[in-house]
C-alpha cells in the first residue's frame, strides 16, 4: 500500500506538486523528509526549512512520529492559506 504525501502553500509552490504517493515506508518523519530531499534543489529546500512542519492522518507531528504504509502525510508552512 501506498502512502499519499500532499504539500501545501509553499511548500507545494518550491516542489511543483500537490500530491505524491510514496513506497519507501516505514520510516520517521525525518527519515522521509530525508529521502524526499533528494528528489531534487527545490525539494531539499522545501523540505528542510525548520519551519516545514508536517502532520500524519490530519495530526501535527514532530519529526520522530513512525509513518506507515497507507498513512496520508502533508508538508506545510507555519501558515497555509486556501
Amino acid at each position: 500500500m501506498k502512502t499519499k504525501i500532499l504539500f501545501f502553500g509553499q511548500t507545494r509552490e518550491l516542489i511543483g506538486l500537490s500530491d505524491i504517493e510514496w513506497e519507501h515506508l516505514p520510516s520517521t518523519v525525518a527519515e522521509l523528509r530525508e529521502q524526499l530531499s533528494h528528489q531534487g534543489d527545490n525539494w531539499h529546500y522545501a523540505l528542510t526549512e525548520k519551519s516545514c512542519l508536517c502532520a500524519v492522518n490530519k495530526i501535527l507531528v514532530n519529526d520522530l512520529h513512525i509513518v506507515e504504509n497507507g498513512d496520508e502525510v502533508a508538508f506545510f508552512p507555519p501558515v497555509t492559506g486556501g
